[in-house]
């Protein structure tokens, strides 16, 4: 696909938006003005429902606002940054199980594999595993995460350490999660795939007084999919206490458990720079030792009070317990002479994060020029404890590595030699403690048709790893400043034309804090720079439309010295692109969802993964996805969706090329009675073969062929 027709079929669409018919008023969704207190007005609340059953209108696939990108309710047709929000309505009516199923309707977004035990992610040419947050709050432990109590995912692309700290060098994912509401209302799913692969939920809400409400959402999932070996549970739930103490103030408590059991896949090897053919279902591993366990437990507080009018303050604490153990046995090097190359190791986590944030924020006037200041600030610490241990292949005729390295036939099914998991090379224990302070101020400028963004934080982070195999111990601490700037004029009411620059970091350590050593505890922190111009549309309530190109450069790159054996930070990247996107109703009955993304992400200036010019890794040229809903009748509903990606590498070396692929989607919507709906999605229409992620050269995700879910769904 060429980006002259992306553009014409996004114009198309803009301009079905302008000859439709005015959309009815869907039922609002408050966005949490942090300084006003409200029954149902925290972030990712619900609509007041009666104490009656309620047929509430659906709300549709548009955001109106958040407040996660300047911490101050916002519409998203102010925010000088590119930002996209995947609605509840849109999870459900495409049945998302997966952030990776969320981000293929993202343009600039790719779903990376993870290690199949992990979400990760590449925005803007940039990967990562910790830049993930709940309702703001940092949620960087690698696991998979549910969708189950979420209102929606909003993914914001550009840096952004104002608002989220450290890390985010290409964007974040914040996902908001329901909220209690004063009334009785709830819900409930059941839902069943052709591979087996089930899950059950319910979502039930409780006026327990005139000033106390409650919420609980859970979840039970069993997992399978068309691959040799595959299967796990999930099961979450996470209850939540509203209390509505007087009119200006509110406190919220939540605690939610996460405890997830499934095979860790991590896909085929290549052969000849390709996916290797034949093997799509084929499971390169071990059954028993390939296997991923976490367990969370997370609670958090939210106090909200509003002082005058014009004056109001939020305080967020977060604790988090988290465990987590994954083993993994996997190719490790491309198919040669008939023989897959494996290794393995099985490797432990445990972390505890306390974070907390406080937002006081002020709306007043200087003459003729309104101003909402925020002024905040944030303190954490987290406590880490890694170990791994690698896998020997003991007495096994052939092994490379010190025994690290066996190859084994290729075959379906595939046999892996006896492995052994034991002290030895590359064993690894550390406890690593990272403490977290900063102050931050912003100004949103309002004159006229103008507004101006302004803001800058301050960062300390402090942090210490030891190696409890060496009693070494390493110490480093960052103090970076981050600004933010942005012009966002108004040529008409419904028109947004903006520029912004942002800027990130992102400690030497990692984002997991994984490679502090002696010499990346004298590195400067790797640093985020990004431009960007956009204009956003509001032709009608309820439909937004975007655009905006980028540069986004990354400096302060590891690359090797003059001197062999030293490092230096010479090494730097660059991403540039051009994102499009439409999201939200043309017209009362009809729903979409569209982007387009053009990247050209590449190595500007040789690190030490990379010579000057290559690509990086699963960042394809074109992108494109669309879904549309359209209600036949009252009752009858039909979705049709395409996402398509262009061809490219499985990482850095840019020795592996991932075909690019087309998938067609259908669904089918049909309301038994006001209460409860019967839906019926069809995945890979076409039964298309394509790969649609990778982790390096030769753990490649094999994409599923044609399935079907129908989902049962209950509402009163």
């Amino acid at each position: 696909m060429h980006q002259r027709p992306a553009v014409a079929l996004f114009a198309t669409v803009a301009a079905a938006a302008l000859i439709a018919p005015p959309a009815r008023a869907a039922e609002p969704v408050a966005a949490s003005p942090a300084p006003a207190i409200e029954p149902a007005a925290s972030e990712g609340a619900e609509p007041d429902r009666s104490d009656v059953t309620v047929t509430a209108q659906r709300d549709g696939y548009a955001t109106p606002d958040t407040i996660t990108a300047t911490r101050t309710p916002t519409p998203l047709r102010d925010i000088p940054q590119a930002i996209t929000a995947i609605e509840r309505e849109q999870i459900d009516d495409q049945a998302f199980r997966s952030i990776s199923d969320v981000l293929r309707y993202v343009p600039g977004a790719i779903a990376a594999q993870g290690e199949g035990n992990r979400d990760q992610i590449v925005l803007r040419g940039n990967n990562t595993t910790a830049d993930f947050f709940v309702d703001g709050q940092r949620d960087d432990v690698q696991y998979y995460r549910p969708l189950y109590n979420l209102e929606r995912v909003e993914v914001l692309r550009g840096p952004n350490a104002l608002s989220f700290g450290r890390g985010g060098g290409g964007g974040v994912i914040n996902r908001v999660t329901k909220a209690p509401t004063p009334g009785n209302f709830g819900g409930a799913t059941a839902s069943a795939d052709t591979y087996g692969a089930w899950y059950v939920d319910g979502d039930v809400n409780f006026r327990l007084t005139d000033k106390l409400a409650a919420r609980v959402n859970g979840l039970r999932e069993g997992f399978n999919n068309h691959r040799q070996v595959y299967g796990g549970f999930v099961t979450a739930v996470n209850p939540v206490v509203k209390l509505f103490a007087d009119p200006n103030t509110a406190f919220t408590l939540s605690y939610e458990y996460v405890n997830d059991d499934r095979v860790a896949d991590r896909g085929i090897p290549s052969l000849g720079g390709r996916p290797v053919a034949g093997f799509r279902d084929t499971f390169f591993g071990v059954s028993g030792i390939n296997r991923s366990r976490f367990t969370g437990n997370v609670a958090r507080g939210v106090v909200e009070h509003r002082f005058s009018d014009a004056l109001g303050v939020t305080g967020r604490l977060l604790y988090g317990d988290y465990n987590k153990f994954y083993g993994n046995v996997f190719p490790s090097g491309a198919v040669s002479g008939g023989r897959v190359p494996v290794q393995g190791y099985i490797d432990f986590t445990f972390r505890e994060n306390l974070l907390s944030q406080t937002d006081f924020v002020w709306r007043g006037r200087t003459g003729a020029v309104e101003h909402t200041i925020l002024a905040g600030f944030e303190f954490g610490t987290q406590r880490t404890a890694n170990s791994r241990l690698n896998g020997f292949f003991d007495g096994v005729a052939g092994t490379t590595g010190g025994g690290l390295t066996a190859t084994a036939p290729l075959a379906n099914p595939f046999v892996a030699p006896p492995i052994v998991f034991r002290p030895g090379s590359g064993q690894r224990n550390n406890r690593t403690d990272a403490d977290i302070f900063a102050g931050y101020l912003q100004d949103q400028i309002k004159l006229g048709p103008v507004e101006l963004l302004f803001g800058v934080r301050h960062d300390r982070f402090n942090l210490t790893a030891t190696n409890l195999l060496t009693a070494q111990a390493f110490e480093r601490r960052d103090t970076v400043w981050s600004p933010r700037a942005g012009i966002v004029v108004h040529p008409a009411k419904p028109v947004s034309l903006y520029f912004s620059y942002a800027r990130s970091f992102l400690p030497q350590s990692g984002d997991q804090f994984t490679s502090l050593d002696l010499t990346a505890a004298a590195l400067a922190p790797e640093r985020f720079d990004n431009f960007e111009v956009g204009a956003k549309w509001e032709p009608r309530s309820g439909l937004l439309v975007a655009a905006n190109i980028y540069q986004l450069d990354r400096t302060n790159t590891r690359a090797a010295g003059p001197v062999a054996g030293t490092t230096v930070l010479t090494g730097a990247q660059r991403s540039r692109g051009l994102e499009l996107e439409a999201r939200g109703a043309i017209n009362p009955d009809w729903q979409l969802s569209l982007g387009y993304s053009y990247q050209d992400a590449r190595i500007t200036t040789t690190t030490s993964a990379a010579p000057a010019g290559r690509r990086v890794a699963l960042v394809p040229e074109h992108s494109f996805s669309a879904f549309s809903r359209y209600n036949v009748t009252q009752r009858f509903g039909v979705g049709t969706g395409v996402s398509y990606f262009s061809s490219s590498f499985a990482s850095v070396s840019n020795a592996v090329t991932l075909p690019g692929y087309a998938r067609v989607d259908a669904a089918l919507y049909y309301k038994l009675t006001k209460a409860v709906e019967v839906q019926a999605n069809i995945e890979n229409l076409f039964n298309a073969g394509y790969f649609p992620t990778a982790h390096t050269d030769n753990n490649i995700s094999t994409g599923a062929p044609i399935s079907g879910r129908l989902t049962l769904r209950l509402r009163y």
